[in-house]
Parts: structure tokens; C-alpha cells; sequence
């Protein structure tokens, strides 16, 4: 069951880094006015789908119920609390500063979701270390 379970934890911080490029090329792009690096990270992103859709042991591993619940857990944390904060967030800056200075909400959008990830990334080696320490022990 460790093994699964840090399969899991490997396969969700993978994947939400691969996310993380993505929306972070995304707005690269927006900033420098062409396109190419959102089509660079989104033909990786479609090719590594497509890898995972097509490689039977690998789909049946990423069934498992563990794989579904850490990915569930990387999706909370790098996009439904970082869209919540980012609208509150970008609402709040703008009231504070007018529209002197205030962020592009993809970019702030980008920020928070980095940070929801490392906070992801943390929990899960926390994590890690005290199941390492429970088997130790026994």
C-alpha cells in the first residue's frame, strides 16, 4: 500500500506541475504578444494525455483509488482556492490602489496557484516523513 500511495503522491505533484507550466506559459505569452509558448506547452501537455490514455498499464494504474484522491487534492489546491483568492484578491487591489497598479489576474491567478502547489508538494512530504517514521518505528 506505501508503494501505491507515493506512486500517487509522484504521479498528482507531476501532474500539477505540468498544469502549472501550462498557466504560467500562458501568460508568457499574453506578455510577450506570441503565441509560441502556449502551443509548445499545450502540444506537452496533449502528448503526455495522450501517453497516459494510451498505455494500458499505465491507465489502469492511474485508476487506482488513491492516484484519484491525491489528484483531487492537487486540483483543490491549484485551482479552486487559488481562483476564490485571486478574485477576492484582484477586487481588494484594486479598491486599495485604483487602477494605478494592479496585477493582471492571470498572473496573480499564476502566483497563488504556484503557491497552492508548493503548499501541496510540502503537506505531501510531511506527509512522507511521518508514515516513514510510524514504519520505523514498529
Amino acid at each position: 500500500m506505501p508503494k501505491v500511495r507515493r506512486f500517487a503522491d509522484l504521479a498528482a505533484s507531476i501532474e500539477g506541475l505540468i498544469w502549472l507550466s501550462l498557466a504560467w506559459s500562458i501568460s508568457f505569452s499574453v506578455s510577450r504578444g506570441s503565441p509560441e509558448f502556449s502551443l509548445a506547452a499545450m502540444s506537452i501537455v496533449g502528448a503526455l494525455i495522450l501517453v497516459c490514455w494510451a498505455h494500458r498499464p499505465l491507465r489502469i494504474l492511474l485508476r487506482r483509488y488513491h492516484v484519484r484522491k491525491r489528484r483531487t487534492d492537487m486540483w483543490m489546491h491549484i485551482l479552486a482556492l487559488p481562483l476564490l483568492l485571486t478574485l477576492f484578491l484582484h477586487v481588494l487591489l484594486e479598491a486599495l490602489l485604483g487602477n494605478t497598479w494592479v496585477p493582471p489576474k492571470i498572473l496573480l491567478f499564476n502566483i497563488l496557484a504556484t503557491a497552492g502547489w508548493l503548499v501541496f508538494v510540502m503537506t505531501l512530504f510531511i506527509k512522507f516523513i511521518i508514515n516513514e517514521l510510524k514504519s520505523t518505528s514498529r
